[in-house]
């Protein structure tokens, strides 16, 4: 993924005319959500609904605030602009999951956090792009409510279904999925940088700015509102990684969809940059020790000791 800002760079002309297929790239990314989804992802709703409605709470509302946020104080172009919003506005990132269970943290609950922000991205994602971004360019919340039951609802439920009708064909095709998803986001990457190469050349190291501090302040945030609810240390460190951490793949579809190659720059960076501060935090949080909490103790007790 990291590769894949260049290579869009350098080969321009061969991925700028790529923007059609990106939302079918992500359409087979989700479906193959849908066909790792099982019933006891869903455990957690039940016996810690509070820890779950925290975290997609803190998604919905840190990450598209400090979007535009960023945009109006960096004064980043329209596009630009509308971009930050949509990224910030995206469900929580599948790559989140794989973050937390190396950070020791609660993988039940950013699974959970994952399924349950992707689900409702239907309806909050264009309110919040409607509230936030209109100001920047004109939005069809009705084109993207449509687009995300396209991209994602119908491929995860097409992913249920295989997964109860046809359970030995998902089982032999589940190890591929990982290499499939990030194939997917490594052309979705190369060809909206190819695209959006002559904006990137120019503004790119404000944009990347943006990002960074999109993503960071998202970490941050995260993980300060969870410890003030004083949720457990894992809990924290997931709902940490699950806010900060986006859907970047999904908004890059919307984005080329409904505004243009240039508003989905920043996901595209976004893209490449959280996988890599997502695996720096992981990595710092995986040496400083910490238990999952995957026990049954640890979920009927969810608040602990703050972390120091």
């Amino acid at each position: 993924v990291v590769g894949a800002g260049g290579v869009g760079l350098r080969a321009r002309e061969t991925f700028a005319g790529g923007a059609p297929a990106v939302p079918w790239l992500l359409a087979v990314i989700m479906l193959g959500m849908g066909m790792t989804l099982r019933a006891g992802d869903f455990v957690v709703v039940a016996k810690r609904p509070w820890a779950l409605l925290l975290g997609v709470a803190a998604q919905y509302v840190v990450m598209p605030l400090i979007g535009y946020g960023l945009a109006v104080v960096l004064g980043l172009s329209p596009e630009l602009a509308a971009g930050m919003v949509l990224v910030g506005s995206a469900p929580g990132g599948t790559a989140s999951n794989v973050m937390v269970y190396l950070s020791r943290g609660d993988t039940a609950l950013s699974v959970a956090m994952t399924t349950v922000s992707t689900l409702l991205a239907p309806l909050l994602t264009p309110l919040l792009v409607l509230l936030l971004a209109d100001e920047f360019l004109p939005v069809d919340a009705g084109g993207l409510f449509v687009s995300i039951v396209q991209i994602v609802i119908v491929p995860i439920v097409i992913g249920l279904l295989l997964r109860a009708l046809v359970p030995s064909f998902v089982d032999r095709m589940l190890p591929a999925l990982p290499l499939v998803s990030v194939t997917g986001i490594t052309i979705v990457v190369m060809i909206v940088v190819g695209g959006s190469s002559a904006t990137l050349l120019s503004v790119g190291l404000l944009v990347i700015l943006a990002v960074v501090l999109h993503n960071g302040l998202g970490l941050l945030l995260g993980y300060g509102i969870a410890a003030a609810c004083r949720v457990s240390v894992p809990s924290r460190r997931a709902i940490s990684i699950e806010v900060g951490m986006q859907n970047s793949g999904l908004a890059a579809a919307l984005a080329t969809a409904h505004f243009s190659p240039v508003a989905a720059l920043p996901s595209a960076i976004f893209s490449v940059w959280h996988n890599v501060s997502g695996s720096i935090l992981a990595s710092y949080w995986s040496r400083r020790g910490g238990v999952p909490a995957t026990s049954d103790e640890d979920r009927e007790n969810p608040v602990a000791e703050p972390e120091s």
